[in-house]
């Protein structure tokens, strides 16, 4: 348990709910990992990056009955005098929201949830749903997830990609990229830092990423391509079950004349295909911007996610992110401001965007 909270706890009938001890992580993981609607932003190791790459709050809620789990919601609590005050399942994660056995679990979650909400006076909780839960919830309708079986056949994956896209990756081939496993995050970040400069987006910390590693193991790792000896693209992708999910990563700036970026994320399809996997998630984006294109030039076809409030303090869902007219200028200027003092900056401002 957060050190820094005292316990909260939340009984109805023979089911109660509590917040999740740090000794339990591995009860909580067991969990997740046999609950069928559970992804890999469920697990309990997200509490310990939150609050060590953030110092962030968390609030792990689990609901047992006669002992056992029946059901997990985790929460974590933004708290920016720039950006807002928040509570959500998960902040910095595509997906969240409640797991549970039965109605009875998942309403004593729920009410547990909006009650701390309401306690600690966040302006809104924010459940980040594949699956809408409250109809009658304010929604935001701007989130989509791309996801798509994986052939069993390496030669089959690379049929299934579009004539224009399958183009692209056979030009990283003929130009002799190559993909590698890394072991730590030095040259992800080259890549990512890069990428994410040229789209006037703050850059994590690279201390958040080493600690990505250190919590998920083998289930978190790094695809770095190169050309030559020299990084030209890198992704840091999540295993879970049968799926991986590509989630940070980027290009530097020769990475657009050879194809890095479509042929690293073909390379890391090849792999997942070899190993067996069943589903290539590509994670969520934004309509109208270039990620949801590019992912559409794949033959990925979105599927709405559901980011659900239940409105505290504020009276309007939140909109904090960069296709919010009000954070142009700020975008431009990022990109205009040189990439070690961006660095530098950044991880103290997207810390708090969630």
């Amino acid at each position: 348990m957060n050190s820094r909270a005292q316990p909260f706890v939340h009984e109805a009938a023979a089911l109660s709910v509590r917040t999740l001890d740090a000794a339990e992580a591995a009860r909580w993981d067991t969990y997740v990992a046999a609950h069928p609607g559970a992804t890999f932003f469920h697990r309990a190791g997200w509490k310990r990056v939150i609050e060590d790459a953030f110092a962030h709050r968390t609030h792990f809620l689990l609901a047992e009955r006669a002992g056992e789990i029946v059901g997990v919601l985790p929460l974590a609590e933004i708290k920016s005098r720039l950006f807002g005050h928040s509570l959500g399942s998960l902040p910095f994660c595509a997906y969240g929201g409640i797991l549970a056995d039965d109605d009875e679990a998942a309403r004593a979650l729920d009410a547990a949830a909006q009650a701390l909400a309401t306690r600690l006076g966040v302006g809104a909780l924010e459940y980040r749903n594949q699956v809408a839960q409250h109809p009658d919830w304010p929604t935001k309708d701007l989130y989509v997830t791309f996801k798509k079986a994986i052939a069993p056949e390496v030669e089959a994956n690379m049929n299934a990609i579009p004539r224009k896209q399958r183009a692209m990756v056979r030009k990283g081939i003929k130009a002799g990229l190559v993909g590698e496993i890394d072991g730590d995050t030095r040259r992800f970040f080259e890549a990512y830092s890069a990428s994410v400069h040229r789209l006037g987006t703050p850059v994590f910390s690279r201390r958040f990423f080493r600690l990505l590693k250190d919590a998920f193991g083998d289930d978190c790792e790094v695809l770095t391509i190169t050309l030559k000896g020299e990084v030209i693209a890198s992704v840091i992708s999540f295993y879970f079950r049968d799926e991986v999910l590509p989630y940070y990563g980027g290009g530097t700036d020769a990475a657009r004349a050879v194809a890095g970026n479509d042929f690293m994320y073909w390379d890391l399809m090849r792999r997942a295909c070899e190993r067996g996997l069943k589903v290539f998630d590509f994670g969520r984006s934004k309509r109208g911007t270039g990620a949801f294109d590019f992912k559409k030039n794949w033959g990925f076809e979105p599927t709405p996610l559901h980011y659900e409030y239940f409105l505290v303090a504020d009276s309007t869902v939140p909109e904090i992110n960069p296709l919010n007219p009000k954070y142009r200028l700020f975008i431009e200027a990022w990109k205009r401001m040189p990439r070690a003092l961006a660095n530098a900056i950044g991880p103290h401002i997207v810390k708090n965007l969630g």
